[in-house]
């Protein structure tokens, strides 16, 4: 059963005579205007202002028809139209929105870290690296991966072959984030590239049969809970739809529809990201293509910061919010606002923990490399290593697992694994023909 949300009018909003007269009671009230400015921050429907506490006088459906009139009065038509030809629309007046993307742009102009020099440049590639390990696990397991995020960046720093298809999935999307981050973010999009990232994406998870096409009606594909409840949140269009909006969606991605209609970058990739959402183009891997999609536009478009932001682990936290956006988007009068006020909270918050985190990790790089090159006489790569002991309890390592890590020879890595037992950073144990090294409580103390 399709999930709707509750709608206060009977009729469409226009027709509803209830709307024009609970319309009649707005006189500027001041507290009443408070309310409508609470609205928007964060951009919110029906099914919670109607708990809202409203002066005396007034009601909560009188509210809402307020708020709602102003939001139609203040909206501007998007490039999205819905099977019946509607379009979608937003609102470019949302609170802080101007400030929100004004920082964005600032850190196009700016460098991470104030005084680059090789031990920082070097942190900014470890960094990159991590947050699109991150992106692509969180990704995955948005979509069904059931893989804990410490054994998945295991398998993706050992290059681990994928046991089973939660694995497979984080594998895939790691590997597209990488072709985008390589490659792709240099080239226009058309069928083929869509088609290519969609296999890069899919794997080895789905049959030959699905893969190098667009869904068909006959797949009967279907958004929802993958619970008991059995809740339908979304029926993608007709194929034929489809099809047709795809063209659009790629010139769209490509900057060559409604040239004269300027839309933020960092905008137009959220709506990019729903518009593939709405289509559900293909039988699986719909919603993190859309996501990959977001990174391939910013990226094309030069901001390169959002390599660096790994928005899934945002979306992940909020799931519930993130698959109400959509719907909300979709049945209150196709206002992509709800989708819109969303992703701008998730990537504000991603900025704010990735500036903490990225300042703490070069206090920690700064204070560790210290010590370990002047008193331990420690190369890169064993520094490396022990961080990695240090942020992930019980781990092990072996000559094969560093030699794949760090792309070296197998004497190599002998000589880094046994100097850092024989300084008692590392104890080893055979098991079989194959020794393991595990970190000891020395390899606290460098960062303590």
């Amino acid at each position: 059963m399709l999930k709707k949300i509750e709608k206060p009018y009977k009729k469409t909003f226009w027709e509803d005579k209830a709307f024009l007269l609970n319309f009649s009671f707005y006189d500027n009230n001041k507290d009443i205007v408070s309310l409508i400015s609470k609205s928007s921050n964060p951009y919110v429907y029906w099914d919670k202002i109607k708990y809202w506490k409203v002066p005396d006088g007034y009601s909560n459906l009188n509210l809402w028809s307020i708020i709602k009139l102003r939001r139609i009065g203040a909206s501007s038509e998007s490039v999205v139209i819905d099977e019946h030809h509607k379009k979608f629309t937003w609102i470019r007046s949302l609170p802080n929105l101007d400030q929100f993307l004004h920082e964005v742009d600032m850190k196009f102009g700016q460098k991470i870290f104030a005084l680059p020099n090789q031990k920082s440049e070097e942190l900014e590639r470890r960094l990159l690296s991590s947050s699109i390990m991150e992106e692509a696990i969180a990704s995955s397991q948005l979509e069904g991966a059931h893989t804990s995020r410490k054994a998945a960046k295991q398998i993706l720093l050992t290059k681990k072959k994928p046991q089973n298809n939660s694995e497979q999935m984080i594998v895939n999307n790691y590997q597209a984030m990488r072709l985008i981050e390589d490659d792709l973010k240099n080239k226009k999009l058309d069928e083929e590239l869509l088609f290519l990232l969609h296999r890069t994406l899919t794997q080895n998870t789905l049959p030959n049969s699905e893969i190098n096409r667009y869904r068909i009606d006959k797949d009967a594909i279907v958004v929802g809970d993958r619970g008991q409840k059995g809740e339908i949140y979304h029926i993608p269009p007709k194929a034929a739809f489809m099809q047709k909006e795809i063209k659009r969606f790629i010139a769209y991605a490509n900057d060559e529809l409604e040239k004269d209609t300027f839309v933020h970058p960092v905008i137009k990739a959220i709506i990019m990201h729903f518009w593939i959402g709405y289509l559900h183009p293909f039988v699986d891997g719909n919603g993190r293509i859309a996501r990959a999609l977001f990174y391939w536009y910013l990226l094309k478009k030069g901001y390169w910061f959002f390599g660096f932001l790994p928005l899934s682990s945002a979306i992940k936290k909020s799931q519930t919010q993130y698959r109400d956006a959509y719907i909300y988007s979709e049945q209150d009068d196709n206002d992509l606002t709800y989708f819109i006020d969303y992703n701008v909270r998730k990537i504000e918050q991603t900025m704010r923990d990735f500036e903490i985190h990225a300042k703490k990790k070069l206090q920690e790089t700064t204070q560790m490399t210290k010590i370990a090159i002047n008193k331990y006489q420690l190369n890169n790569r064993q520094i490396q290593l022990l961080r990695y002991y240090y942020k992930n309890k019980d781990v092990t390592t072996s000559i094969t697992t560093h030699v794949k890590v760090y792309a070296i020879s197998r004497l190599t890595a002998m000589k880094d694994l046994r100097l850092l037992e024989k300084q008692d950073f590392l104890k080893s144990k055979k098991v079989g023909r194959t020794v393991y090294y595990y970190a000891t409580d020395k390899v606290a103390s460098l960062f303590d």
